[in-house]
């Protein structure tokens, strides 16, 4: 099984990708809101403030990957015992229908996937569905999750 040391090393590494990236886009975005090409035209012409609006969401994003990074380097991982409820820093293995499935509950940045070696779990936060109904189980404690899609 995946050591809940290396599932935080791996989010790191990707929100750090993650930063670098909209951090590259925001310059780019800022660079060209305030062009001299996207000045408007006419009244109707709103590139200028479309690309301003992109920007400011870029930027908005970075904010938000930066937090959840700086979360994720100072969080104290718990030991979980059998009996003890599931809360942040869980690694929980659920069983659907024949298949395993691995999760790490996070504080922030649900839905990163994690991949080591054959091994994949999916970043879910308490705020989730799922992390709602998972916080407070414990081991062989059963869920009933309902899913869209077909069944």
């Amino acid at each position: 099984m995946i050591s809940k040391n290396v599932i935080i090393r791996q989010i790191v590494d990707q929100l750090t990708e993650q930063l670098g990236a909209l951090a590259g886009a925001s310059r780019a975005m800022h660079a060209d809101a305030s062009d001299e090409q996207n000045k408007a035209e006419d009244q109707y012409d709103t590139r200028g403030l479309e690309t301003a609006y992109l920007a400011s969401s870029q930027a908005r994003l970075a904010t938000e990957t930066e937090e959840a990074l700086a979360c994720y380097q100072t969080l104290e991982l718990r030991k979980f015992r059998h009996d003890t409820p599931i809360d942040l820093t869980a690694l929980v293995e659920l069983e659907s229908k024949g298949k395993r499935a691995l999760y790490f509950l996070g504080p922030k940045s649900g839905g990163l996937e994690i991949r080591h070696k054959e091994t994949e779990v999916l970043v879910i936060t308490p705020e989730s569905p799922l992390g709602q109904e998972l916080v407070g189980k414990k081991v062989a404690d059963r869920i009933k999750f309902q899913t869209r899609g077909a069944a």
